[in-house]
């Protein structure tokens, strides 16, 4: 549930967002999930610990009313899908999902497993609404160091091929310490755009590119995966974005949200190539625990204003220095998702 909003954000979204963002907008990566969805054991996460301090559950329902307060007048059509961690039961997870999306009318993906076969990996994505697959790193075998992951270890092949065959949707979250330039995931993200072409596949996070040194000669190389689709979720780096649009166009970008990180009040910079998010003392405390996070007090606190607010923010500058234009500005933040999903 949303918290601490104030009159700073109030004002810094009518005055920069507002007339910047279409009047319906489709959020292509969002997650919602109940707290009783925790299972017992808590397992080791391969990703980053300070997301947790977003939203012990974000329900249908939480979500709702967030994208009411943080954009009014605005028709916010969520891409669903549930939470990505060993510590959840994402059957469950899965389930709440395909009933949520069926009662309020939202394309939805089924989070998935690489263990599965190709007979339930198939029939699992069609309870969940027949549009596609969320993947994640955690899921790789345990006896695989985090470093090494590869893409393959948690989408396999065979699964791919499921994708391929329906033409569905692929939402990739990729591994490694070298993110977008990692030469491991661009060899096998060109793979799979030539090889199962007729999968929809969307990087997420543009790479998880959040500082500038993640993109090395990354967008170069990708010119030879022309079916790639990029989402700017939780990501604020307008210059990453810029190098986006220059390269891959306008028509392949995608906006997401990363709900319910959104919710957090952070600004994020980078220091030696390494994202650093700065956030108000007065609400997260101490967080000298969690790598890639800073506290700071008033009045600097007062003056950082939501996530999601960021994440279109560093979008609105990378559009405004590539010269795009209002109809470019809507298709990035409703038509190609629209397209893409079958939503209207």
């Amino acid at each position: 549930m949303l918290k601490h909003y104030t009159d700073y954000d109030r004002n810094f979204y009518m005055e920069r967002l507002n007339d910047f963002l279409p009047e319906k907008i489709v959020d292509v990566h969002t997650h919602v999930w109940r707290k009783e969805f925790r299972i017992k054991e808590e397992a080791s996460g391969r990703g980053p610990s300070w997301p947790s301090l977003a939203a012990e559950e974000n329900t249908f329902e939480d979500m709702n009313q967030n994208n009411e307060i943080l954009f009014p007048g605005k028709k916010i059509i969520p891409l669903v899908f549930g939470k990505v961690s060993k510590s959840f039961d994402i059957d469950k997870n899965n389930e709440y999902i395909a009933q949520g999306a069926k009662k309020y009318g939202y394309p939805a993906l089924c989070v998935t497993r690489p263990e599965w076969d190709a007979v339930r990996f198939e029939n699992e994505i069609k309870k969940c609404g027949n549009l596609g697959a969320k993947v994640y790193l955690n899921f790789s075998p345990d006896y695989i160091p985090s470093n090494e992951i590869r893409i393959y270890d948690f989408i396999t092949p065979t699964q791919l091929e499921v994708l391929h065959e329906n033409k569905w949707v692929l939402m990739l979250h990729i591994p490694r310490p070298g993110r977008l330039k990692d030469p491991v995931n661009l060899a096998q993200l060109i793979e799979i755009s030539n090889k199962y072409s007729g999968c929809s596949t969307i990087v997420a996070h543009i790479g998880r590119a959040y500082c500038n040194e993640d993109v090395g000669e990354a967008f170069t190389a990708l010119k030879q995966a022309p079916n790639l689709y990029y989402d700017f979720s939780a990501n604020t780096n307008d210059w990453v974005m810029e190098q986006l649009i220059k390269n891959a166009g306008s028509d392949r970008i995608l906006y997401g949200s990363d709900a319910a990180v959104n919710l957090m009040k952070l600004t994020r910079i980078c220091e030696n190539g390494t994202y650093v998010n700065i956030v108000p003392e007065e609400i997260y405390g101490d967080v000298s625990a969690y790598s890639n996070m800073r506290s700071v007090v008033a009045p600097e606190s007062e003056k950082i204003t939501f996530f999601a607010y960021g994440i279109v923010d560093a979008f609105r500058r990378a559009a405004f220095r590539t010269g795009l234009s209002r109809e470019n500005i809507k298709a990035v933040f409703f038509d190609n998702a629209a397209g893409l999903l079958g939503v209207n």
